[in-house]
């Protein structure tokens, strides 16, 4: 196989893995891919390009809708969700005058498979954290009021936590993979980058770093989730009779 069908075959692949979505008909489970599988994708789309496909290529954009203005828990696995996809993004707030039918929403920025795969790995890791803290929440019957809104809080950002920091340690992996299987392959990590950063002075966005809201953590309660941010699914479609692993 030519090198130019190998990257179409990546392409069709990832294409048909972004549009596996619970909104396009499959089970929750059917749409729990994420990370490693996008990881291999990524590692293979990577073997098959070549230096001038990579300077060919057109950076995008695609928005990912929040469904509101305010902050969530998941934001805090953002960044390592756009470093792991090769991207960039940011938080686009509604103008003054947009009103409620454009919420906020993020925008990653990258090579149009980098950024197809970003959004979806967004959407599988927010309704892991969705399943996984309804599951709490059954469980402690007895919280309410601020005890309650403070460990599911805490709940939350103990999984961000830990799926950042898997996805951090998975990029790494890649990269190095890369570079190993393939001679060039570390100076053209280096060329796609620079040609996403190219593209990117070239637009009139200007990112700026923000602080963290600060929160009462619950430490139990974050601790949990950390333990639950493990659980979820990173590696593959769960066959069914898979255990331990969230669905």
């Amino acid at each position: 196989m030519s090198q130019a069908d190998e990257l179409l075959r990546v392409k069709t692949r990832i294409k048909a893995l972004t549009e596996k979505t619970v909104a396009n008909g499959c089970t929750e489970a059917e749409a729990m891919s994420a990370a490693e599988m996008v990881g291999r994708l990524l590692e293979r789309y990577a073997l098959s390009m070549d230096e001038i496909e990579v300077r060919q290529s057109r950076c995008v954009q695609k928005e990912v809708p929040i469904g509101g203005n305010r902050r969530r828990p998941i934001d805090g696995c953002v960044p390592a969700i756009a470093r792991f996809c090769d991207t960039k993004v940011w938080l686009a707030r509604c103008a003054q005058g947009e009103g409620e039918a454009r919420s906020a929403r993020y925008v990653f920025f990258g090579f149009e498979t980098d950024t197809a795969l970003a959004t979806y790995l967004f959407s599988v890791i927010d309704r892991a954290m969705a399943t996984e803290l309804f599951r709490f929440r059954l469980a402690r019957p007895q919280l309410r009021a601020t005890k309650l809104r403070l460990a599911l809080a805490s709940f939350q950002h103990g999984i961000a936590a830990r799926v950042a920091a898997r996805l951090t340690t998975m990029h790494a992996e890649r990269e190095a993979s890369v570079g190993a299987q393939r001679a060039t392959g570390t100076a053209l990590i280096v060329v796609k980058h620079r040609v996403v950063e190219d593209a990117f002075a070239q637009t009139d966005i200007r990112l700026v770093s923000t602080r963290s809201a600060g929160i009462r953590r619950v430490s139990g309660a974050f601790k949990e989730g950390w333990a639950a941010g493990g659980r979820v699914n990173l590696t593959r479609p769960v066959p069914g009779s898979a255990q331990g692993v969230l669905a």
